[in-house]
Order: structure tokens, then sequence, then C-alpha cells
């Protein structure tokens, strides 16, 4: 069974998400309804407040109580790039300040060493931290400046989401949740015999 929800509505966002996302620099995005956020049946075992990244599929899910999860199209990282593994949320901001890394500004740069947070930063409307020990692992879960690329491999490793999705999810997740990633060829579907639809 699957629900549509629909956008964030306006009593989520804060004013000044409002006003930043008045005035992107981007085009919105046709985004193919399938990465459209949707309430799925959910026949994993991860504990509710779990966020589970299947890479393969695109997919991010916030699992709730019941047998159910948040589904969340997403862009993931280029091949050999992603990160994979269990991590936990060890930070949240909105609106976060880019700082693109050493390999970023080899590969794709020059960029400035700090890009401040808004509507043209790559970060999007929020940043989740993802953290294994008391490590910052570099990676996130974040917006988007990007929103056409939603559904494709082909971020630095990093899992971006459409910003009115990264502040649902901002808004559901705590300091500490387990996020599981799956590694590319480990799709969640195919784990439980291809029967889920999720």
């Amino acid at each position: 069974m699957q629900t549509t929800l629909s956008p964030s509505t306006d009593a989520s966002m804060t004013p000044r998400d409002r006003q930043l996302l008045a005035h992107t620099p981007y085009a919105q995005a046709n985004v193919p309804e399938q990465y459209l956020r949707h309430v799925v049946d959910y026949p994993r075992k991860e504990q509710p407040g779990t966020i589970l990244v299947d890479t393969d599929a695109r997919y991010l899910y916030y699992v709730l109580p019941d047998g159910k999860a948040i589904r969340y199209g997403v862009a993931v990282g280029e091949e050999a790039m992603a990160f994979s593994g269990v991590a936990r949320v060890g930070r949240l901001a909105e609106w976060p300040d880019w700082v693109p890394t050493a390999d970023i500004q080899a590969r794709l740069g020059p960029y400035p060493a700090r890009v401040p947070g808004g509507p043209a930063n790559p970060l999007g409307a929020r940043g989740i931290y993802l953290y294994v020990g008391n490590k910052d692992t570099l990676y996130r879960i974040h917006g988007t400046n990007q929103p056409e690329y939603i559904g494709q491999a082909i971020s630095s490793g990093c899992i971006r989401m459409r910003n009115e999705d990264v502040i649902d999810l901002y808004d559901r997740v705590k300091l500490n949740s387990t996020v599981v990633v799956l590694p590319p060829g480990q799709s969640a579907r195919a784990e439980t015999g291809g029967s889920w639809r999720g």
C-alpha cells in the first residue's frame, strides 16, 4: 500500500525557509512520480526512527511504527564515492554552510573555501550529518540546488533530497538516530524476496 504525501506545507517551514525557497536560482524540477514522498509498507525489521537508504533503488526510508515508512526519492553518490554502512545522526543544521573538501576542490573546483547557506548552496535547506562513533564521516543527507538529479547516482557521495523533503525528514529525525546505507548491489527489495513493493 502506498499513500502519496503532499509537499511540506508552509506550517512546517520557517519564515526563512519560505523566503529562501521563493527565490531559488534553479527551475523547479519535474521529479518523476515514483520519487515523490510516499507512505509505504515496510516489511524490514529496523526500529521506528531509523533511516535506511537503498542506494540501488534511489530511495531513503524513514521508518514509522506498525510496518510503515515514509519513502523519499534521493540522488546518491557516484560509484566508488558513496558511503555505505551504519552511521548515526551526529549533527543537524538548517541552511548549512558548505565547506568543500580537498577532494572536491581537486576534482570539481575551484570553489570558495566556504559557501554560505542559502538557495544557491549545494547543501540546500537542511543538513543531516553522518557520524561513525564520534567522528564526522564528511557524508551528509542534505537538500539540493539541483532537484532535477533526484533518482540518479551523481553526487560526490552524499545523499541529496528535494528541499521540501529534507525539511520534512529533518523535522522528524533525532540526534543519534541510526542511519543504514545499503551498498550498491544490496537492495532492500531483494532482501525481502522481491515481493516488497515499497
